[in-house]
């Protein structure tokens, strides 16, 4: 599926759209050119065997070749059409409010949030979102009935109130509650110890979901561009530094480069996909990746266990 730069929505025009419900449209519809000719429509119901036509089945599943072979009719059968479950576990906490942009990193994980859920709500999927700080603050159950779009938007919407960021406590939470296998997306700054990130993760693995992280960074943050002098908050513990990017950038760099590679090898060993994302890059892209991803792991069936590069490989240098 290739981009056309034409056709992609700069983040900061998207922005200006106050409706998370209509950002999340446009960028689906401006993937697909709609979601009717979509080539990945439906691409969670998957055929699984033929019955006898009986009144009152729909003719559109009637398979015409068979019947010119046997001058009778049957139906194809489908998988149960909401077979995927998909819970969004999104990072609301103080860091997420960063932005070099004119919007906040956590204003682009809402609209990817919304994105997908408007991508796989149109998909017949059933949808869930967790958002979390220091604990989980909001757990709606994923479902596909009528609603429960509307649902997810407001949940979004609601204005964010974290504090630091821990992991830990949230992603035990979510495997207490979601006990259904499924597809859990973490959409994270990741801006925190991970010492035993790989523990909670391997344990959401081991419980049989797949999981797949997005992290998301402002481009000042993976470039400390900064030219001048100036005081720094710390968005988590609110303690101000004075900092000199002359001579902090290259310890900043240093250091953003081993907690990321620390990220993408615990990933890596435990076959979760990790997209590492700038909030520059337009929407469109990002879940084009998604859909990469979930087709590739649909046909390795291995549950998101990949061995081709990581996006995060291809995005940053």
């Amino acid at each position: 599926m290739a981009d056309s730069n034409r056709s992609l929505i700069d983040p900061q025009t998207l922005m200006r759209i106050k409706s998370l419900e209509m950002r999340a449209k446009k960028i689906v519809e401006g993937l697909s050119g709609g979601l009717n000719r979509s080539p990945f429509h439906g691409f969670s119901v998957e055929f699984t065997e033929y019955r006898q036509y009986t009144p009152g089945d729909d003719p559109r599943y009637m398979d015409w070749k068979l019947f010119a072979r046997s001058d009778r009719y049957f139906i194809k059968r489908f998988e149960d059409e909401t077979s995927l479950r998909c819970h969004l576990i999104l990072d609301m906490s103080r860091s997420m409010s960063f932005g070099s942009l004119g919007y906040s990193k956590i204003d682009y994980a809402r609209t990817l949030a919304a994105t997908l859920s408007y991508f796989l709500t149109s998909q017949r999927d059933a949808v869930g979102l967790v958002t979390f700080d220091e604990d989980v603050n909001e757990f709606v159950r994923a479902r596909y009935r009528s609603g429960h779009f509307r649902r997810l938007m407001v949940a979004l919407e609601r204005a964010t109130g974290g504090t630091s960021t821990s992991l830990e406590r949230p992603l035990d939470q979510v495997a207490e509650r979601v006990r259904r296998r499924g597809l859990l997306v973490l959409i994270s700054d990741m801006l925190a110890p991970i010492e035993s990130l790989q523990q909670h993760l391997a344990w959401l693995s081991a419980r049989g979901q797949e999981v797949l992280l997005f992290q998301v960074l402002d481009p000042a943050e993976l470039q400390f561009d900064f030219d001048q002098p100036a005081l720094f908050t710390d968005l988590e513990s609110g303690r101000d530094m004075y900092v000199d990017p002359r001579t902090a950038r290259s310890g900043y760099q240093s250091k953003l480069t081993a907690h990321l590679d620390a990220i993408r090898e615990s990933c890596g060993r435990l076959g979760i996909e990790h997209l590492l994302i700038s909030t520059n890059e337009p929407l469109e892209r990002v879940l084009s990746d998604f859909i990469r991803a979930r087709m590739h792991a649909k046909k390795s069936g291995a549950g998101g266990r990949t061995s081709r590069p990581n996006a995060s490989q291809r995005r940053v240098a």
